[in-house]
């Protein structure tokens, strides 16, 4: 097989070829993944029959650690939107914040509702939502607009069970109680900065430049947020459906760190936190606590989760055979070592290696499963935290999202901005969450025997 420096050059010329297809040929994410984990095989001289079983490999081993998560977390996300919960999770948030805050209650509602729903998803059910608070308020649609879209896209890219960050949890080998609490930690207070802090400063310079540039919607403007809250469930029964899961995981991660070898509760506690199991229970509490709000039956609430789950497991999967073929070639190994002469960190190159590919390609899923199945195996023997790593990968996949990203054009398209202000709004808020987030990860790895780490 090729060896030296020619793997540097074969691994450029791969992620060219997968970002030339991606984005000058439109083609599909999945079958670009394929097609050059297939060309890479072949261009370092891995034997065929190698390329196909690395293949075949990489994206079983993939699945076996993510696929149920992914599969439950879209199930669930989906209950949710049906029964309107994050509507109800929303009116409430906003009720108890107040209009005059309503930049801290969209950035917190949209982190909380893209833990389970999908960013798109998440930003085009709640621009409603933004278009009533505007009428009330009077606040800059660009403020409120980068509350709401810094909120989607931070717990998207950081916080299980989205695909993103499970399949770097997978990946990585990460065990997912520590990763969604340091997520959560890292998260809140880099989502905040970007939601409310940077929101805030967009909307002084809109003040400043006089009268609002958009069209505003008829309607009265006396400072109370009109909300349609009919069948909707509680806020309190909202926030219990989309925390359960998450709290049965930390829970028993909680127990397995304080809880003694051989003690009699270790297992269940071990067995309820398992990431399979407790979104299961997640999902069968919500569909019962839920259901009578939904107005189709709950078979074809979960049928149209799982259309939507197809793609993601095969974009997925196909990640994970790119980082195989990657790593069975030897250019993985290489590329650390070229880089350990300039004494960057595997924390470090995991968001550079994500940021990159997250602005080059568009795709914050792409950029994850690629950056972790390449970093993966590297982690283990090295002495850096692997949750730290992941964490900075995931990271690295919130900021810079640029036109060739269907997200952009999302928030654009239904928020009525302009792409000047798209790019305030959106790509400079989401950039300043993931360098803020990066530096929180930074400062986490400087701090000796913080538990869960290692």
């Amino acid at each position: 097989m090729v060896t030296g420096p020619i793997l540097l050059v074969i691994f450029v010329v791969a992620i060219a070829l997968l970002l030339l297809a991606i984005i000058k040929f439109k083609m599909n994410a999945f079958l670009a993944l394929m097609g050059v984990s297939i060309f890479t095989g072949v261009l370092v001289n891995m034997p065929l029959n190698e390329v196909a079983g690395a293949i075949a490999t990489g994206f079983g081993n993939t699945m076996k650690g993510v696929g149920i998560v992914i599969g439950l977390g879209i199930i669930l996300g989906q209950i949710l939107a049906e029964s309107r919960a994050i509507n109800a999770i929303a009116a409430g948030m906003l009720k108890k914040v107040g209009a005059a805050r309503a930049n801290l209650a969209l950035t917190i509602s949209g982190w909380l509702i893209s833990i389970p729903v999908f960013q798109d998803a998440a930003f085009v059910i709640f621009m409603p939502l933004v278009r009533q608070i505007r009428k009330a308020t009077k606040k800059p649609l660009v403020s409120l607009v980068a509350s709401l879209g810094v909120g989607t896209i931070a717990a998207h890219a950081l916080v299980i069970p989205t695909p993103g960050p499970v399949a770097v949890a997978g990946n990585m080998n990460l065990n997912i109680g520590s990763f969604l609490f340091y997520s959560i930690i890292v998260s809140l207070p880099a989502t905040l900065l970007g939601g409310v802090t940077y929101a805030k400063y967009l909307e002084k310079k809109a003040l400043e430049k006089g009268a609002d540039e958009y069209p505003m919607e008829s309607g009265t403007a006396d400072g109370h947020v009109e909300m349609d809250t009919t069948k909707l469930p509680s806020m309190g029964l909202s926030l219990f459906t989309l925390l359960f899961p998450l709290s049965l995981i930390l829970v028993g991660s909680v127990a397995a760190l304080l809880l003694p070898e051989g003690s009699a509760a270790k297992p269940y506690f071990a067995f309820f936190g398992d990431k399979n199991i407790a979104l299961f229970i997640g999902v069968i509490v919500a569909i019962l606590l839920l259901r009578k709000y939904f107005t189709k039956s709950t078979e074809d609430v979960i049928k149209e989760a799982t259309i939507s789950a197809g793609l993601i497991f095969l974009i997925t999967g196909a990640g994970g055979s790119f980082g195989t073929v990657i790593n069975g070639s030897g250019i993985g190994k290489y590329l650390v070592d070229s880089l350990s002469v300039f004494n960057i960190s595997l924390i470090t190159l995991g968001f550079i290696l994500s940021q990159v590919l997250r602005s080059a390609q568009g795709s914050t899923t792409v950029a994850l499963v690629t950056t972790s199945s390449i970093l993966g195996p590297m982690v283990v023997g090295s002495g850096v935290s692997p949750v730290l790593v992941g964490l900075a990968i995931c990271a690295g996949g919130i900021g810079m999202s640029l036109p060739n990203d269907s997200g952009f054009w999302v928030l654009s398209n239904y928020s009525g901005l302009n792409v000047k202000d798209t790019i305030k709004a959106w790509t400079v808020g989401g950039t300043i969450v993931g360098v803020a987030s990066f530096i929180l990860i930074l400062i986490l790895s400087l701090i000796p025997g913080l538990p869960g780490l290692y």
